[in-house]
């Protein structure tokens, strides 16, 4: 029985994970790659809640597709998720270096980010 509660409170758990992950591919899909992951994306759609979450997913598909660079675009306004979004790349293993986007890019309403390139198992 209580091996079966841990169980039930692990998928729980996991799920909403897997469910962000599978949106934030989604979400992120375009046909100027060819079905790839686009090398951009528009954080407006998601709850302030799930954007660290869904920045975190993004991430990860992005390295894992062999992209080097990513623009996720957070918006100008008072800069709050400017602030949270890059608090979170300082912080991640796969970014190398991020910046505020060009103006032709979103100038502050966007942020840069480099990633690392993992290495790959002969």
């Amino acid at each position: 029985m209580t091996a079966l509660l841990v169980v039930a409170v692990l998928a729980l758990a996991v799920l909403p994970v897997l469910l962000l992950v599978r949106d934030v591919r989604a979400r992120a899909r375009t046909p100027r790659r060819s079905g790839g992951l686009d090398d951009a994306l528009d954080l407006h759609g998601f709850p302030p809640g799930e954007i660290p979450a869904a920045v975190r997913a993004y991430l990860e598909v992005a390295v894992e597709e062999g992209l080097r660079e990513v623009r996720l675009i957070h918006g100008k306004g008072r800069g709050v998720q400017r602030q949270r979004v890059q608090a979170l790349l300082a912080e991640h293993p796969d970014v190398e270096s991020y910046f505020d986007a060009p103006p032709q890019r979103g100038a502050w309403g966007a942020t840069i980010a480099r990633l690392r390139r993992r290495d790959v198992p002969a």
